[in-house]
């Protein structure tokens, strides 16, 4: 099943942003009028983008990144002039505190909230966070970087004044088939252009550089992005010598993992896949299989395993002294009654057991 993000221009120029796992039935939805909401009565209305993802959540977090952007950003992607949609995001204005992130305007033209069906607290989720690697020097470190964000769920990644320009052909090996981060990578020339239209600004150093902010932990701060429904940024230094101190202060709190004091380095990556771990806690992304274990054997089914080593182990002489041979007994049968033993368990070490046994010869 494929996840369809999309963008509708509707009769008034404005421009509505939601999702589907339908794109055709939904877009007819829209135009039909069946679907109330922002777009009822601005119809008709004309798709004017969409992009497939093989899951929802990717979906929701394209939703929420596009959803956000200027109606400028929104044209230039339109046409798939990314160079223009780069140049929109550095001249986004700043962002208030108090704006939320989840606005009805852009650029002062509506644009409507998500398909959020019956769940009035959808509209209020928090926009997953921005990655900001700030004068990254390796192309290798930004697709390492990119492989654990979209590990975890992120995929909006901002670099500031890359070292060897961008896009970084080593980048994408490293990646490891996070293209999709790469590829909606945008460039900016410095932080503060980066973080211009996030509310709240997290900078990760391991160091104190004499700025008096509050110091959190990767998980408190993934606790307070999910608390907040305005959009975060998560700055990340270079991978030699971290943020410096300018880049700090541009930060409203600092990130700081708790590490050995002895030996406090850690690569791009690592801090990356940290910070985006603790922040995937607060989501739904896809849990391990619960696989179902074998009912444990039947009691004579254990008994008859453990007579066949008792019997093993008297023929060949282990029980010794004989005064110790009642506790050496008991000593075995509390060691092989502790795991739950499957019937496939027990079989297989009897089987063990058999062809340990010392072949009798004929005659």
């Amino acid at each position: 099943m494929s996840f369809w993000v999309y963008i509708l221009r509707c009769a008034d120029g404005s421009y509505y942003t939601g999702h589907t796992d339908d794109l055709e039935r939904r877009v007819a939805q829209h135009q039909a009028g069946t679907i109330s909401g922002y777009t009822h009565d601005r119809r008709p209305i004309e798709l004017m983008w969409a992009q497939d993802f093989p899951t929802r959540i990717e979906a929701l977090e394209r939703e929420q990144q596009v959803k956000d952007w200027s109606r400028k950003k929104k044209e230039a992607l339109f046409v798939g002039d990314w160079a223009g949609v780069s140049a929109a995001a550095r001249s986004l204005p700043r962002v208030s505190a108090s704006l939320d992130a989840g606005s009805n305007r852009t650029d002062g033209v509506a644009t409507a909230s998500s398909d959020t069906g019956a769940n009035p607290q959808a509209a209020m989720a928090a926009p997953p966070p921005v990655i900001v690697l700030v004068r990254p020097q390796l192309g290798e470190n930004i697709g390492k970087a990119a492989r654990a964000m979209l590990n975890f769920g992120l995929t909006e990644l901002r670099l500031v004044a890359p070292r060897d320009g961008w896009p970084n052909p080593q980048a994408g090996p490293a990646a490891s088939g996070a293209d999709v981060v790469l590829e909606r990578a945008t460039v900016f020339d410095s932080v503060a252009e980066a973080v211009a239209d996030c509310a709240h600004v997290y900078a990760t150093t391991v160091r104190k550089r004499g700025v008096t902010k509050p110091v959190v932990t990767p998980e408190a701060a993934a606790t307070a992005i999910h608390r907040d429904s305005a959009r975060a940024a998560i700055l990340f230094g270079p991978e030699r010598s971290g943020l410096e101190t300018d880049d700090v202060a541009l930060a409203r709190t600092i990130v700081t993992v708790p590490i050995n004091p002895e030996f406090g380095s850690l690569n791009l990556a690592q801090a990356v896949i940290l910070v985006a771990y603790e922040w995937s806690k607060g989501v739904a992304l896809a849990s391990p299989p619960e696989v179902e274990l074998n009912p444990p054997a039947p009691q004579f089914e254990l008994d008859g395993m453990i007579a066949q080593l008792d019997a093993m182990l008297d023929e060949a002489g282990y029980f010794f002294p004989p005064d110790r041979t009642i506790a050496t007994r008991r000593m075995l049968r509390t060691l092989l009654t502790k795991p739950a033993w499957s019937s496939q368990e027990v079989r297989t070490v009897r089987g063990v057991l058999s062809a340990l046994m010392p072949k009798k010869r004929p005659g």
